[in-house]
């Protein structure tokens, strides 16, 4: 038996939704490279799960009071006495995980109840959705200890603006939940009490789509805004309906909406796992 201390834990029901829990609350849910390694590792399984349609859809989310703190102490500690070379492996992994989440062909969720400040400003970023608590609060929390959001800068400013990352990252004001639904980075804010009761209606609302069509539309939507009026970007939007049109999930789509049914796809079990 394992004496090494899971930080995290991964859960698929019976739908086919995977949640991922970050599960520190006592640190409030900080990440140092133990923690970065088993979410690279849980995500990596939903990615193959998610191509084979085994995974229609991720939450992530975290236990506690906070979603979750940045980095931790500990870790940052150690980090004093490494060297250029420790400092990039380290930096890689986060990116890898940073990428693998946003690049994850199923739909992603994340659940911010709490304080999400450094890089949990990254994770959040990097999903398709993010619902928060009105008690939510977002801060590129770097600057003050003479970092940078680096890694995480990409994907936070994709969310919010180039003009609205210089402020936040250079001041590292904190965000209210309100304020970064304002700027794109959240979608829905709710209240405390009825946070759960939102993420499960948006996942009921995910899983009614078809899982081939969403992973095409995500890796579509991941390109066509760097170059939108190419002839490439053109003929790829072209090649993706034509493909989607002539498939199984496109027949059956097409069929069910024609018969007045619900397609395959979407008459799948609830389950209670929340």
């Amino acid at each position: 038996m394992s004496d090494i201390t899971s930080y995290s834990r991964l859960e698929i029901d019976a739908r086919g939704v995977a949640w991922l829990t970050l599960d520190r609350p006592a640190v409030l849910n900080a990440f140092d490279d133990h923690l970065i390694g088993e979410l690279n590792a849980h995500l990596d399984r939903v990615a193959i799960a998610a191509e084979r349609s085994e995974v229609r859809a991720l939450v992530l989310r975290s236990e506690g009071k906070h979603f979750s703190a940045g980095a931790d102490l500990g870790w940052m500690k150690r980090m004093v006495d490494y060297s250029l070379e420790d400092n990039l492996t380290d930096s890689r992994e986060l990116s890898r995980l940073m990428h693998g989440l946003d690049t994850l062909p199923c739909p992603t969720l994340c659940r911010v109840q709490g304080a999400a400040f450094g890089g949990a400003v990254g994770l959040a970023a990097c999903c398709d959705l993010v619902i928060a608590s009105e008690k939510a609060k977002f801060c590129l929390s770097e600057v003050k200890i003479g970092l940078a959001p680096a890694v995480i800068s990409p994907y936070v400013q994709r969310a919010i603006g180039a003009r609205q990352m210089r402020r936040y990252a250079l001041t590292a004001e904190v965000m209210p939940a309100d304020t970064a639904e304002r700027l794109g980075l959240v979608h829905q804010v709710t209240e405390p009490d009825a946070l759960d009761d939102a993420v499960s209606a948006m996942l009921d609302t995910l899983l009614t789509a078809s899982p081939q069509a969403q992973r095409a539309t995500k890796a579509l939507l991941a390109t066509v805004g760097r170059d939108p009026d190419s002839d490439t970007t053109r003929e790829r939007c072209c090649r993706v309906i034509g493909q989607l049109r002539v498939s199984d999930e496109g027949q059956e789509g097409l069929a069910a909406f024609f018969d007045k049914r619900t397609p395959h796809w979407a008459q799948l079990p609830k389950d209670s796992t929340s």
